[in-house]
């Protein structure tokens, strides 16, 4: 009897610890899975090359992806802290788990910063993505390297989208049309999307819808992401707080 009962505390005990890290040990994978995949998503809306070329040419000083940049550093980010966390549970280190906390924490307030930011300067950004389309019109006049970079990535878009031009058609292109008319062709002449210019069949829409329907895409696919990535920063918080306490009353 007097051997079981000095054994019973220390199974306690053990069980104990297990189940408060067990506790934070549930949401902290899920924590370090979500940076994982934002890093993951980002990255692949970061290297596709639908519109990027064209929205951000070499001389650009207009970087309408600069928020898919912001979440690849947030989901690296992320990863460390969830493997801080982690450690934090294991070793049930109330240093680590508060690091954890705070970093979290100030990740989850910047996401609210950005959040507002974007909605109030909206209107601004589709400002500047308009003048930045109106602005590349030039390159398809041009004939130095970086004109010519713009060119192909243009004629790639509008044989994708079906399109011509950027802005006002096949007219952009301006005396460089020829030379590039075979990705604006149609494939038939009695097609009702079709003109006529410069004795070749083209398409009469220009490419600027196409190119704003993709921005929109994408700031879509941000925006799931971090409302997503706030449910489950939220969720961390909880558990490592509530860990952090526990270990704090043993």
């Amino acid at each position: 009897m007097v051997v079981v009962q000095g054994q019973q505390p220390l199974a306690q005990g053990c069980s104990g610890r297990a189940a408060r890290s067990s506790e934070l040990l549930g949401g902290q994978p899920c924590v370090q899975l979500c940076g994982i995949l934002i890093l993951a998503i980002a990255i692949w809306v970061r290297v596709s090359k639908d519109g990027q070329e064209i929205l951000s040419p070499g001389d650009s000083a207009t970087n309408p992806y600069i928020s898919v940049n912001i979440l690849i550093a947030v989901g690296s980010i992320i990863m460390i802290l969830g493997f801080l966390g982690c450690c934090g549970a294991v070793k049930e280190s109330r240093c680590m788990l508060l690091l954890f906390f705070i970093g979290l924490f100030l990740i989850l307030l910047l996401q609210v910063a950005a959040g507002i930011l974007g909605a109030t300067f909206k209107s601004e950004s589709e400002r500047m993505l308009n003048e930045t389309l109106y602005e590349n019109v030039k390159l398809l006049t041009g004939a130095d390297n970086d004109a010519k970079a713009f060119q192909k990535a243009l004629a790639e878009f509008q044989e994708e989208f079906k399109c011509c031009g950027l802005v006002n058609g096949a007219a952009d292109w301006g005396n460089n049309f020829q030379q590039n008319s075979k990705s604006c062709e149609c494939q038939s002449s009695t097609d009702p999307s079709c003109v006529s210019y410069e004795s070749k069949y083209v398409y009469k829409q220009p490419c600027i819808s196409f190119i704003k329907e993709l921005v929109a895409k994408h700031i879509l696919i941000v925006i799931g992401i971090a409302f997503g990535l706030a449910v489950i920063e939220i969720l961390g918080l909880v558990f490592s707080m509530v860990l952090y306490c526990q270990i704090g009353n043993k």
